[in-house]
């Protein structure tokens, strides 16, 4: 049975010195951060969620949400891209954890090893989980052949089961179905064509389908089109918002570290030579961020503690959620904004750390819940639909 390990048995200290260390590489020759991959699934990290008889080490969500928060203060870019694996380990737990196991063999393959993806996402799809335009198509024997292309699909390089999920419209009402795509099945492309503004380490390359076929064994849910209340889509929904907001703490928590370490360094011919600490609007601002942070910090272990003690908020969970990841996001752009104005125009130049996370944090503009449909998703919870 594995030792029980904490955070810091897992990422100490040396490891995430040398994460920071790289990331300015990984940014610079835009490559997958590879070097970092292979410690963490050597540390165990990638099995973190499993039950400690699987090889894991027990860790739920508020655990697994403070190590990537702790990563992402470091190497944003490496956080995001081994979080896409760590959300299915968190979804399978989370099923788990509440009497539905149809993800245990998600449970068993990262055991044995596998590194897990998401391959949801759809240019062009804002339905997001409740519709899809890559074809689904059944054959006789229970397995479905997948057509389509799939965007942000990060761990490019290294995954080896793809979740994947096709409209079936060939029955009476047209269905989605879901389920686990091997990475060597013929049918599958991964052109090398991600070369973005920041976050540039994940190397979320696009995965192009043709008529790539999912066993029938490893198809594990169909549901209709449309908003549905089942257990896999709050899974989903929960893993993936709580630990991609954790990474975007980290790197707000990185912004207010930077935002109070800069201004004792420099110092104002007009107020004869004191540090810029010593003025008060810079203290301001510098404050700002931390209010954010702290704010943050309460929001994220909270709803992840309520995660892990089946707390049930009922219909507001889902404005929870989307309220975490859309404010962590806005939080790590204006602590990393606040960092950049009170840090003097070095930090401009291309290859500081500052200038750096700030083409990183303008990712989480992108990520699902966006700004507008958490806005919709929390006005609905508190006046209803929009009438008709």
């Amino acid at each position: 049975m594995t030792q029980v390990k904490t955070i810091a048995d897992v990422l100490d200290t040396q490891m995430l010195e040398r994460f920071r260390a790289r990331a300015a590489t990984f940014d610079a020759e835009n490559t997958f951060c590879s070097e970092d991959f292979n410690e963490l699934k050597a540390a165990g990290y990638l099995k973190a969620m499993l039950p400690m008889e699987r090889g894991g080490f027990g860790w739920g969500m508020e655990t697994m949400t403070a190590a990537q928060r702790l990563l992402g203060s470091h190497a944003p870019a490496t956080a995001l891209a081994v979080n896409m694996h760590l959300v299915w380990t968190g979804v399978a737990t989370l099923l788990a954890a509440r009497g539905d196991n149809r993800l245990d063999m998600v449970l068993d393959w990262v055991a044995a090893g596998e590194v897990m993806a998401f391959g949801v996402s759809e240019a062009g799809n804002d339905e997001v989980l409740f519709d899809s335009v890559t074809a689904a198509v059944p054959a006789d024997d229970g397995s479905y052949a997948y057509t389509g292309v799939k965007v942000f699909t990060s761990l490019a390089p290294v995954w080896t089961k793809l979740g994947v999920f096709g409209k079936d419209s060939g029955g009476e009402a047209p269905s989605l179905v879901h389920g686990f795509l091997d990475r060597g099945t013929p049918g599958i492309e991964i052109p090398e064509n991600w070369n973005t503004l920041g976050m540039r380490a994940t190397q979320s390359n696009t995965t192009i389908l043709s008529a790539a076929r999912v066993p029938a064994e490893q198809i594990h849910t169909v549901l209709p089109v449309g908003p549905v209340a089942d257990p896999l889509m709050f899974g989903i929904f929960a893993a993936f918002l709580s630990l991609t907001a954790s990474v975007y703490v980290g790197l707000a928590e990185r912004g207010m570290q930077l935002a109070a370490a800069q201004p004792a360094k420099r110092k104002s011919l007009k107020n004869d030579g004191r540090t810029y600490d010593q003025d008060p609007d810079i203290r301001w601002q510098v404050a700002d961020a931390g209010m954010k942070v702290l704010q943050l910090d309460a929001m994220l272990r909270m709803t992840t503690r309520d995660l892990d003690d089946l707390v049930d908020h009922g219909p507001a969970w889902f404005p929870r959620l989307v309220t975490l990841r859309t404010q962590a996001g806005d939080a790590a752009r204006a602590c990393v904004e606040i960092a950049a104005k009170v840090s003097g125009g070095g930090q401009y130049f291309r290859g500081s750390e500052l200038e750096r996370l700030y083409r990183d944090a303008l990712a989480s503009l992108y990520h699902p819940s966006n700004a507008e449909s958490a806005h919709s998703t929390v006005a609905s919870w508190l006046l209803g639909p929009v009438q008709s």
